[in-house]
């Protein structure tokens, strides 16, 4: 009797594995590397530029998040110079992007944002790095519930009174799923974020995957 019990549960095993190989193969989804940690929610805030910005302009690429404000003399100087690093290595790879968002939008002001984006870039044309602002709100929902940088639990109390001050960045892929988080003021992540993306930019959007983000923001 137990004996068949062994044989049905492995036959059960093989069937189900099957299954996901017959559903998965061939599709770059079978052959990812990185996890998927969380779906991006839909969102709309204002660029340096004074252009709208929602989930349509980052749609079918590959991009990072991040949070500063422009009067930051901690980390924020520190993180920017080496995510222009990273810019220098992709800003001419129109699958890429890069969104930093103000943690203060109450003093981030659109013309502050575009002296910013002219100091770090030294008045270089940009196409795909946007510094954006928006409701304070929103912002930190994406923060907390989009790109994982920031503990939910934060959002007690008075959004006036909250403060995100994170150095990580979050990885992006086409299918708008938070694949990364990365420490931007260590070496050694930098130079896996870049390997990251890399492998990123080779992924094939994939439409037969079942897009969880319609209704959760759960992976699982």
């Amino acid at each position: 009797m137990k004996r068949s019990w062994l044989i049905y549960i492995g036959f059960f095993v093989v069937l189900l594995g099957a299954f996901y190989y017959f559903l998965f193969a061939g599709t770059e989804y079978y052959k990812v590397k990185l996890p998927v940690l969380t779906y991006v929610q839909d969102f709309s805030f204002i660029d340096q530029d004074g252009k709208t910005i929602t989930q349509n302009e980052v749609a079918g690429k590959v991009y990072l998040a991040e949070y500063f404000f422009t009067t930051c003399k901690g980390i924020c100087p520190r993180m920017n110079e080496n995510m222009k690093t990273i810019y220098d290595k992709f800003s001419h790879e129109p699958g890429f992007a890069i969104m930093s968002h103000t943690c203060m939008p109450e003093t981030d002001s659109v013309p502050l944002l575009k002296q910013y984006e002219k100091k770090i870039l030294d008045g270089e044309s940009n196409t795909n790095w946007h510094f954006v602002t928006g409701v304070k709100d929103s912002l930190y929902k994406m923060a907390r519930q989009s790109y994982l940088l920031d503990n939910e639990k934060n959002n007690s109390g008075n959004i006036a009174d909250q403060f995100i001050h994170t150095q990580f960045f979050a990885l992006v892929d086409k299918q708008k799923r938070v694949r990364g988080i990365y420490d931007g003021l260590k070496p050694e992540e930098l130079e896996k974020l870049v390997a990251d993306i890399k492998d990123l930019l080779k992924e094939k959007s994939d439409p037969s995957v079942f897009n969880h983000s319609s209704f959760s923001n759960n992976p699982d």
